[in-house]
């Protein structure tokens, strides 16, 4: 379905290392996010008014705070596609990651607060009261929050984009919240122990841990990580795949946010070899490392003998 989607919303969508492209994909995702969740939460508020259900209405404004998520990704892709000015000349890419950083405070917090709540019913234990409208509810809540794991985490392998690969995560984080919901108020009705509790406690541990790799992610790409072998691997393999390149040493690889990398590298090249020819070849060879891998490639010569 995603596909058909994006198809008919987004024009050229086969070209993803495309800027304005990719500032479509993000701005598709955050708004069927927005779409989603507040689907949601005006479903469950309505009915949760209309049984009376504090738990439904709480998970409503869940739904609503998840919005933010939502809107924080199409502020990142916007801001992200910025052009270069003076005070930033590598462009604005590395906004993306700060995005990313946000989502992953929220879902840190939403797995705090989960924890907090987890305690409190553990601690004063109340009685499970089944109603099947609101299982309902919440079992469509599930799949909802399913598709948009679902999209999200397609969209962002497209792009390669690490906010919308975390905001996939946090609706990962909602479908294993809502099914402890689910699952501890069925199996409440058969034992006296706060079983919803402890299931909510195990769920609350996995959302905190999800937001703090999600967080470690982002600050390693905004401080600078070490770059990707397998990248690394076929820069060299371009380089040296001339004919004229005797070795190459010292490359350095550069992330300001995603298709934003530049690179620089000293290839050797005979010293009695033509110049003129080599200064080429070298040209035809950054060419092709934009070409196949994206990357604004600087070439040095170091003469050997």
């Amino acid at each position: 379905m995603i596909k058909l989607i994006i198809r008919r919303f987004i024009k050229n969508s086969e070209k993803v290392n495309d800027k304005e492209v990719r500032e479509s994909y993000g701005i598709l995702s955050g708004t069927l996010g927005i779409i989603c969740n507040l689907f949601l939460f005006v479903l469950k508020l309505a009915i949760g008014l209309l049984i009376n259900s504090i738990a439904v209405i709480s998970d409503a404004f869940n739904n609503l705070s998840d919005m933010g998520t939502s809107v924080i990704t199409i502020f990142g892709a916007k801001l992200s596609n910025r052009p270069p000015d003076k005070e930033h000349p590598h462009g604005h890419g590395r906004y993306e990651y700060i995005a990313s950083l946000v989502v992953s405070f929220i879902i840190f917090a939403v797995g705090i607060e989960l924890l907090r709540n987890s305690f409190n019913k553990i601690i004063n234990p109340q009685e499970v009261v089944f109603q099947l409208t609101s299982m309902i509810i919440l079992t469509s809540s599930v799949l909802v929050k399913v598709w948009m794991f679902s999209y999200n985490k397609y969209i962002g392998k497209a792009i390669n984009s690490s906010i919308i690969r975390t905001t996939a995560f946090d609706s990962l984080n909602d479908v294993y919240a809502t099914s402890a919901v689910i699952i501890g108020t069925i199996i409440g009705m058969f034992v006296s122990f706060p079983v919803d509790g402890i299931m909510g406690l195990g769920i609350s541990g996995l959302i905190i841990y999800t937001g703090f790799n999600t967080a470690k992610d982002s600050v390693d790409l905004l401080l600078g990580a070490l770059p990707d072998p397998e990248l690394i691997e076929r820069i060299n393999t371009l380089v040296l795949g001339s004919k004229n390149i005797k070795g190459a040493h010292d490359l350095k690889i550069h992330d300001y946010g995603p298709g934003r990398i530049s690179a620089s590298i000293h290839a050797e090249v005979s010293d009695d070899a033509n110049i003129v020819d080599i200064h080429s070849e070298i040209d035809k060879i950054e060419l092709k490392v934009k070409e196949e891998l994206g990357i604004e490639m600087v070439i040095h010569m170091d003469p050997v003998e």
